[in-house]
């Protein structure tokens, strides 16, 4: 007999020795709610380590990573040529800086496959695509409404800011556009404050996001919770989670100018990099 078992027999044992009332309440007790998953406090060299383990996933399976970058990269590139098929290029920059805050959702293929190779699960396309193609049953698709709502939210800005700042003028080039935004008092305003908004969303979506995506594809727990648990990482270590969200920004952005080429490689890499800090984060299940 095993512990657990033991354990389980000495407790229906001491239940038999109470009243009915008491029994019943006792069982129903641990089913109101279930323990919120811990997280522990981080550091720089934590996120580092997490970093240098993504980058040997990467190596490790670098197929994986280099389609699952490829297909991030062409859907901006998809994005930005329907921006300029529309007629409204002069949003391209916006809608490519938007377009980032897609990337944790378009990990979870990669958080798959770093979490089959820590577990010493072989690696298959039928395994890996099977796994995501199942959380259309579970809370991972409420996580992606909530990262879709926040890009709606930021063109929505853009478009208001546009409006306030830069009247209700119309751009029939991007370098007509770029010209008014980097020549006059009213472009250079509205680029100040669309970037700070922009950064205050990302900060925000980040922290939603940079625990409950893995937790989600991890463990049976609802989305609320997961971005409840993902906020209080953030809590729990702002400087190095805050830092590390920094970073990230600065990554996708250089590796967005070559024509998103760069998110081919730099996609895998933190999106591996993210299961493992994942890791350091949340505390494991007894």
């Amino acid at each position: 007999m095993s512990h657990q078992d033991a354990a389980h027999t000495t407790g229906l044992s001491t239940g038999l020795s109470t009243s009915l009332p008491e029994t019943r309440a006792a069982e129903a007790a641990p089913a109101v709610r279930r323990s919120d998953p811990q997280v522990r406090a981080v550091t720089v060299r934590d996120i580092a380590e997490a970093v240098i383990l993504g980058l040997r996933d990467f190596q490790a399976a670098p197929l994986y990573g280099l389609a699952f970058g490829a297909f991030y990269a062409a859907g901006g590139l998809a994005i930005v040529a329907c921006a300029f098929w529309a007629g409204v290029g002069y949003l391209a920059y916006p809608l490519a800086a938007g377009f980032a805050l897609l990337g944790p959702f378009v990990a979870v293929g990669l958080y798959e496959v770093s979490r089959r190779r820590e577990a010493g699960v072989p690696l298959s396309w039928s395994g890996v695509l099977g796994t995501i193609f199942e959380q259309r049953h579970r809370e991972l698709g409420w996580m992606a409404f909530v990262t879709l709502f926040v890009f709606v939210i930021w063109m929505y800005q853009v478009r208001l800011l546009l409006a306030l700042m830069l009247g209700l003028r119309s751009f029939s080039t991007m370098q007509e556009f770029l010209t008014v935004v980097t020549t006059t008092p009213e472009g250079w305003l509205f680029l100040l404050l669309g970037h700070v908004v922009g950064a205050a969303l990302s900060l925000v979506l980040f922290s939603l996001t940079v625990v409950s995506f893995p937790l989600l594809l991890d463990r049976d727990v609802d989305f609320v919770t997961a971005m409840i648990t993902s906020v209080r990482a953030v809590v729990t270590s702002p400087l190095p989670m805050i830092g590390w969200a920094a970073a990230i920004v600065l990554l996708l952005i250089v590796a967005a100018l070559p024509g998103f080429l760069g998110l081919v490689v730099v996609l895998p890499v933190l999106g591996h990099a993210t299961w493992h800090l994942y890791r350091r984060i949340v505390v494991p299940k007894a």
